[in-house]
């Protein structure tokens, strides 16, 4: 399934030009156009769904599989010391792009960035 006008369906097609850092078969990995942090990454599932509800169960493996590999290559790349994982899931919980996709943002000591848990 896709959505024609999404701009992140546009991204997994390639059609918009991104940084990208990792592929599988179903999911895209790529920089955040307006990072929290240097290494800010956001992985997308490659078809298009609205919410984490939204995502097949059968995908759930290679997605934690592939969040796990983009999270390790951020630390190993010493783009931090450690890292969140944040997904935001409809409007009021802040998701802008309705099109399902996961934050992974690596945090140094004292990068003054907050977190809401």
């Amino acid at each position: 399934m896709e959505n024609k006008e999404c701009i992140f369906c546009k991204i997994a097609r390639k059609e918009i030009k991104s940084e990208i850092v990792g592929e599988s078969n179903s999911f895209i990995a790529f920089l955040d156009i307006n990072p929290k942090a240097k290494g800010h990454t956001l992985i997308i599932p490659k078809n298009h769904y609205v919410t984490l509800l939204d995502i097949p169960d059968k995908l759930g493996n290679e997605l934690l599989s592939f969040m796990k590999k983009i999270s390790s290559e951020l630390l190993e790349k010493k783009q931090g010391d450690g890292f969140n994982v944040i997904m935001n899931n409809l409007e009021p919980a802040g998701q802008l792009v309705k099109h399902a996709h996961i934050h992974i943002i690596p945090r140094k000591d004292r990068d003054n960035l907050r977190s809401i848990v």
